[in-house]
């Protein structure tokens, strides 16, 4: 099968070329210039196409010949996030219905079940709106739903990093976040749903993906500070919004500042899986991946040798085509 696969240099797409190739797939990897000027392992190994996801004609040009796209193009570090997916999303179905592109699959975030549209955060408003423009499109498209993606160099894993490592001793956590759970999902096993959806064509509408645990944000916190063996208190708070606890750690963080905001807002909802992949797409092909697994991986040191987007390495652990500001 011959993938696209959008957003190649990001960090989901950087850890989902190599684990294509692997299984045998030709992958056709986009950027915006169309080179290949990356640190990612596999760079040599894929067709780049140039690829701007505004311009339909480059995007035209690039799903031409592909049997399957991969879409991973999410804009939160930018404050006009939501009309910038739309366009994307719009230009892209636009485009993979001319070129007759046989599926698609979609990464997105974990919807709460049963709360209204008017009260979810502009992040998962604007995820469900791309899905939507999506899945109208001609051929089959499957939108797969994720919580937190726990790996060096994943955005959410990083502000759990961050978060943790930089305030000393004690830890504030607003009383808002006590009760509600998510479900985090090992990057791997991110990896391996993505590689089951694009080898099933024909499969429609969303599943969510999660990994065997469920907690609160607070027990998040505190399974991440026993791996790490750092001893932090942590100090309810009876009285802080979303917006400035998203403030707060967008500056304690080297994560970009929109990125952590549009995040923040959605931990006010549980997060937990409701249409599970497992009985549609069957398992991964072995054992779920746990968080304290999970965060003991993530928190290796980067090694040249052992790069996390290598074929045949471990994703979780930091690669050198991931951001600066995850290392």
């Amino acid at each position: 099968m011959r993938v696209l696969v959008t957003g190649a240099r990001g960090y989901v797409g950087s850890r989902l070329v190599p684990a294509l190739l692997a299984r045998g797939h030709e992958v056709v990897a986009t950027s915006s210039d169309g080179s290949s000027r990356t640190g990612y392992p596999w760079r040599d190994a894929v067709e780049w196409r140039p690829m701007d996801v505004f311009d339909a004609g480059q995007v035209r040009r690039a799903v031409d010949g592909v049997d399957a796209v991969a879409y991973l193009i999410h804009g939160l570090d930018d404050r006009d996030y939501v009309a910038r997916d739309r366009q994307a999303a719009q230009t892209m179905r636009a485009a993979v219905d001319a070129a007759g592109v046989e599926h698609l699959v979609y990464l997105s975030g974990l919807v709460p079940q049963g709360t209204p549209d008017e009260q979810l955060s502009d992040h998962l408003r604007s995820r469900l709106e791309v899905e939507d423009v999506l899945t109208a499109r001609e051929g089959s498209s499957l939108t797969l739903r994720a919580a937190i993606v726990m790996g060096s160099g994943s955005s959410s894993f990083e502000v759990v990093r961050q978060v943790s490592r930089r305030i000393p001793l004690v830890r504030p956590v607003p009383m808002w976040m006590r009760g509600t759970r998510v479900q985090p999902i090992a990057v791997s096993d991110t990896i391996e749903y993505l590689v089951l959806a694009l080898e099933s064509p024909g499969t429609r509408g969303y599943l969510d993906i999660g990994g065997p645990d469920v907690l609160t944000y607070p027990e998040l916190l505190r399974v991440y500070a026993d791996v790490v063996s750092v001893s932090r208190v942590q100090v309810p708070l009876p009285w802080m919004p979303a917006g400035l606890m998203g403030s707060i750690a967008g500056a304690l963080t080297d994560v970009p500042g929109e990125t952590v905001e549009a995040l923040v807002h959605s931990l006010e909802h549980d997060m937990i899986c409701h249409v599970d992949a497992r009985e549609v797409l069957g398992e991964p092909g072995r054992t779920l991946v746990g968080v304290r697994e999970s965060m003991s991986r993530s928190t290796r040191p980067f090694d040249p040798a052992h790069d996390g987007a290598a074929r045949g390495e471990d994703p979780h652990r930091p690669s050198l085509g991931d951001p600066a500001w995850s290392r």
